[in-house]
């Protein structure tokens, strides 16, 4: 959600902080803000808005070598200037930036307010930065500590001191928080992708940690000031991969790049010698696997959708009992954590909050909780107990679409795995390895096709409502396509199984709400026709996501989107893309914010 990036070097501070900034904005915000010192004195410029207001606010030439900058989503109070981030303490003398929600945020105000400290904003995050200022005793390090032990909440924190120039102290309890080591110069940020361009070497601080930094230095220490030794790691993929390549938006190019993306999701995971899935990176042996009898997939919006793909793919592949749940529910409800039972954490960004809070709840209770997730280092891959990579690349569009057939591929190859070590034999095997490997051509051939929904996203754009339906392990994907539309659109959209329309949702269709169908060539096709013709019977507009060469549905629909013949379980991929098109162009048409929609953040590390 939020974004931190900080900086201490020999350059001009204001300026990195910026650009910093800039490639943070993918993970959603309201506002944004810089502090450099400068002339001695912490000089803040923030801004209610995008980036671009904040540039145009920031004195040409600020000088000053050291600085921290924030964009904010809010949750404590309004979106404006004052309540933007980073927060000055009343002397001016100490600033920080925040990430994260403090629980007790109002008695620790009180108590500061009967002390005598003045606050200016709506925020829980100034707490922190008078906290820090009152117990200061010329050592900001040890101000921070002792602060951030009388926090309950979620934080990422970077502080700095107007009378301890060059240094910036960062602390972080589930609120991500990286260091990157360049060349004399040290970088502190939420996310690697504000300070790619200027190194790979990064360290990720855990919770409860602490680290101080100058331009040639970093000390990590735990918050009983006993020193913690921390693993250099190196970011492998390039700047590149950020930028849009031409495109008109990230979103474009990540729907566009999926042939690539599902390719280096399998990619060195596929054993043709013994027709099954190669997954190392899970920890577990043979007999481990052997014993599973039940999958329990956890996450959150696009990612559970997937994990409800996958625990369909799991029941009719691998015969294996699977359920996918929402994290921010399983969490509450106090889990039985069964023997034998497998559970995966979804989440592209490694760090959202529902699903890693649900994955701490379970290995608690002696749960074996395995990840799968896009971005390298994060925390679901570092505090789990095995996983997958999904080797997406970075999604920077706040809507996700590449992360989302990536996910499935791992269930796909751990489905296969778990098939082959039990009843599927080596010709069936061999079949599904087929199948999986053809998904990038099969992809590339429905997008050679994405300018065909053009039109019918014009046509439907100003509707008011839009039904989607699917059936079995296509409905997660009419969820899916309504979540999209939902997403960037604004237009209000629900998902629901086709066999449930007539126990209420049919009585939404009209003349002017559009039904969604997805007709894939299974053994449902002809229960979904049955549906769409109910709507039609009702006058309903429908759009059809149907299989070349179906001609009775042609003739039926009003609208029909082709995708090529396909083994029953590739649907999903064939019937998604249309999907996230349809919502895109919908969007276009409407002249919204497609890669940053209202309201929404990349990564939620909030609960």
């Amino acid at each position: 959600m939020c974004g931190i990036i900080g900086y201490c070097g020999p350059k001009p501070a204001a300026e990195l902080l910026v650009e910093g900034l800039r490639r943070l904005e993918y993970r959603g915000y309201d506002s944004a803000g810089i502090c450099v010192r400068t002339g001695g004195k912490l000089v803040v410029h923030k801004k209610k808005g995008k980036i671009k207001d904040l540039r145009d606010h920031v004195p040409e030439g600020l000088d000053g070598e050291t600085g921290i900058g924030h964009t904010r989503w809010a949750t404590h109070g309004e979106v404006n200037d004052t309540n933007a981030h980073p927060h000055l303490d009343v002397t001016g003398r100490v600033a920080i930036v925040h990430n994260g929600i403090i629980e007790n945020f109002d008695a620790l105000r009180e108590k500061l307010e009967d002390d005598g400290y003045v606050f200016v904003s709506e925020t829980d995050s100034e707490v922190i930065v008078h906290l820090i200022a009152s117990l200061y005793d010329g050592d900001l390090e040890r101000a921070v500590k002792q602060a951030v032990m009388l926090l309950k909440g979620t934080y990422g924190i970077v502080a700095m001191h107007q009378d301890e120039p060059g240094k910036l102290v960062g602390a972080r309890n589930g609120s991500p928080l990286v260091l990157g080591i360049g060349d004399h110069e040290m970088f502190l940020a939420s996310d690697v992708t504000a300070i790619i361009a200027h190194t790979k070497q990064v360290i990720y601080i855990e919770d409860g940690e602490v680290v101080s930094v100058t331009a040639d230095n970093y000390q990590t220490s735990d918050l009983k000031n006993r020193a913690v030794d921390k693993k250099v790691e190196f970011i492998s993929w390039e700047l590149e991969e950020i930028e849009k390549e031409g495109y008109a938006h990230y979103m474009e190019k990540e729907i566009i790049e999926q042939p690539d993306s599902i390719l280096r999701a399998m990619q060195g995971r596929l054993d043709h010698e013994y027709a099954t899935g190669h997954l190392g990176g899970l920890n577990m042996s043979r007999q481990e696997l052997l014993s599973v009898e039940r999958v329990k997939i956890i996450a959150a919006g696009t990612s559970y959708y997937a994990g409800m793909v996958g625990a369909y793919v799991l029941e009719s592949v691998a015969r294996i009992p699977a359920t996918a749940e929402l994290a921010s529910e399983l969490r509450y409800r106090n889990p039985i954590v069964e023997p034998n039972t497998v559970y995966f954490a979804v989440s592209q960004s490694g760090e959202t909050a529902d699903t890693l809070y649900a994955m701490r709840e379970l290995q608690r209770k002696g749960a074996r909780v395995l990840g799968i997730c896009n971005v390298v280092g994060s925390t679901i891959p570092r505090e789990s107990d095995g996983g997958v990579y999904i080797h997406s690349g970075p999604e920077i569009a706040v809507a996700s679409t590449k992360a989302f057939t990536s996910q499935i591929t791992a269930f796909y190859l751990f489905a296969l795995m778990m098939a082959r070590m039990r009843h599927l034999g080596i010709e069936a095997g061999a079949r599904m390895i087929e199948q999986i490997e053809s998904l990038p051509r099969l992809v590339e051939e429905v997008l050679r096709r994405k300018e065909t929904l053009i039109p019918i996203a014009r046509k439907y754009a100003h509707a008011d409502d839009v039904l989607f339906l699917g059936r079995g392990i296509n409905y997660p994907v009419a969820l899916e396509g309504a979540l999209k539309l939902k997403e960037i659109s604004y237009i209000h959209a629900e998902g629901y199984s086709a066999a449930e329309i007539k126990h209420g949702p049919i009585a939404l269709i009209n003349e002017v709400t559009p039904s969604v169908f997805l007709i894939p060539d299974d053994g449902l096709r002809d229960k979904v026709l049955s549906n769409l013709k109910e709507v039609k019977a009702r006058k309903g507009r429908v759009i059809a996501l149907a299989v070349d060469g179906d001609d009775e549905v042609g003739r039926i629909a009003d609208d029909v989107f082709w995708v090529p013949k396909a083994s029953e379980l590739l649907y999903p991929y064939l019937m998604v893309i249309p999907l996230q098109l349809f919502a895109y162009y919908v969007a276009l048409e409407l002249g919204r914010n497609v890669d940053q929609p209202r309201n929404l953040a990349k990564s939620v590390t909030v609960e």
